[in-house]
């Protein structure tokens, strides 16, 4: 069967009918299946926005080379008598662990915090009360920090497309969405990612897999180079690999980390605030219409390089989202956003961030632990301003002209807002530049100077890296992997997920 990708343009609200009948006139065939590869937004002319869809198509009727297949991820099993202990059940810990599991080894995957559905009971109680929970919070439990920031799926990492393919289709089994496939911004939805995580989590035991809920890294007994022993609660539990995959928040295990030995250094990294709109305004600005047939929420990326000033830009665009609290210690205060798969809410919301570099913004050389504390006492600036966790907010306006803000304003923030010079709270350096950059995305988005800016967004990645070598082992260590967004060379979904699958092939390769 032969095989040819052609490329379409279709109305926003098209039905497969009208797929099908455009493949069959573009090709001239009558018989044929085809597969979506991929499908973007072309919003450039207002008047006529419309859907991007490249298609591959099979068919006895075309004349032309046969379909090649794509690359897949092959794990080959067998018994291996090793076992590994994974610690952090995001992306990248439960990726590392189920690869593991499937060729042979005995892998235990422990998660600081609890069960997800455990952990959205324990998110929606803080919501209503303010009364913070150490184990259920919207930076530890099952599946990480992502499961509640919209589920985006995006990447702008090169040579890990077997990879992403891989968490794509278990994503995919797992019962989220097909289109993740091929949609040029997919994202699952926090409401769809709490099923899935919960689906892979009982595929992985059903492999064979054990997982621990409520357990946490305390120490490690370590011997020439060598984990020997890993102290987990207050059990002393021996192995034969551990993988670290704890995230961007930990900052107790990366602490305890570095006193065992283990080399970090600091670097580039990025804060701000969120900055949130009524969708709608976000709409008419990006398709000229407040609804687009067949489209959820029109979405902006926005990059600023203003003279003699830090970098700035969005991140984390939620489209039809909320603000929500992240704080992942008692005393800390930050946010975050997040959106479920309708991404119908009421509001879209972003980070608006400033690139920043350690040395540059302490003035002075800066260790691993001195940027913990550094950005550990920010977030509990913002904690003290406001006795609790109401996010101290100004209108966009107020940030640009320093004007002392409105006492009140419409949000999806749960907790509640509190008005404050958001400028004097963030660092000079920061704010400055964000006030530069803020002006520039005022004439880039019409009614951008309407919305509000929110909080102190700390968490977009980490601020510090470990040292590690090729093969993703520590550096100086035999059997040691620190992965994902904790080790500082990857962030996001498909990122953290694909570094914890090639650690995983590592070790495997190591025991073939």
């Amino acid at each position: 069967m032969a095989y040819k990708e052609i490329s379409l343009q279709l109305s926003t609200d098209y039905s497969e009918e009208e797929l099908r009948e455009k493949i069959k006139k573009t090709l001239s065939i009558k018989s044929f299946t085809y597969q979506i590869a991929n499908k973007s937004l072309d919003a450039r002319n207002k008047n006529k926005i419309h859907w991007l869809i490249r298609v591959g198509v099979f068919s006895d009727e075309l004349q032309g080379n046969n379909a090649e297949a794509l690359p897949k991820l092959t794990i080959d099993y067998k018994k291996r008598n090793k076992k590994a202990v994974v610690v952090g059940s995001g992306p990248a810990g439960f990726f590392s662990a189920f690869v593991l599991q499937k060729a042979g080894f005995s892998v235990t995957l422990i998660e600081r915090g609890c069960d997800v559905f455990t952990r959205d009971e324990g998110i929606q109680k803080f919501e209503q009360t303010g009364e913070f929970d150490s184990k259920n919070n919207y930076a530890f439990g099952e599946g990480g920090a992502g499961t509640f920031s919209d589920g985006k799926l995006t990447s702008r990492s090169k040579h890990i497309s077997i990879e992403k393919q891989f968490i794509l289709q278990s994503y995919i089994d797992a019962g989220a969405p097909p289109e993740i496939a091929y949609l040029a911004h997919p994202h699952v939805g926090s409401d769809n990612l709490k099923k899935v995580v919960k689906s892979l989590r009982m595929e992985f035991i059903k492999a064979g897999g054990e997982f621990k809920f409520e357990t946490q890294l305390t120490d490690l007994n370590i011997e020439n180079g060598k984990i020997k022993e890993a102290i987990i609660n207050t059990e002393i539990v021996d192995l034969d690999y551990l993988i670290i995959a704890s995230g961007h928040s930990a900052f107790e295990t990366y602490r305890m980390l570095i006193n065992n030995g283990i080399q970090f250094r600091t670097k580039n990294f990025a804060i701000g605030s969120r900055i949130e709109h009524p969708q709608e305004i976000i709409n008419m600005a990006q398709w000229g219409k407040s609804k687009l047939s067949g489209v959820k929420a029109a979405e902006y990326r926005l990059t600023s390089n203003p003279e003699n000033s830090l970098p700035i830009y969005t991140f984390c665009m939620c489209p039809g989202g909320i603000v929500v609290p992240a704080a992942a210690y008692k005393n800390t205060n930050i946010v975050n956003g997040m959106s479920l798969y309708n991404r119908n809410a009421q509001f879209a919301n972003a980070a608006c961030v400033a690139g920043v570099n350690p040395e540059k913004l302490l003035g002075k050389e800066t260790t691993a632990l001195e940027m913990l504390d550094w950005l550990e006492k920010l977030e509990q600036v913002f904690y003290n301003y406001s006795q609790g966790y109401s996010a101290p907010y100004c209108s966009i306006q107020d940030f640009i002209l320093k004007k002392e803000p409105k006492k009140s304003a419409l949000t999806s923030y749960p907790l509640g807002l509190k008005p404050a010079d958001l400028w004097e709270m963030l660092p000079e350096e920061v704010s400055n530049s964000m006030r530069k950059g803020l002006q520039d995305f005022c004439r880039k988005i019409k009614g951008f100077e309407t919305g509000n800016i929110i909080g102190l967004e700390s968490k977009t990645s980490s601020p510090i890296q470990v040292l590690r070598e090729e093969n993703h082992a520590v550096t100086g260590f035999e059997n040691l992997f620190i992965v994902g967004e904790g080790s500082g060379y990857a962030g996001g979904i498909i990122s953290s997920g694909a570094d914890g699958i090639k650690a995983a092939m590592n070790i495997i390769e190591m025991n073939s």
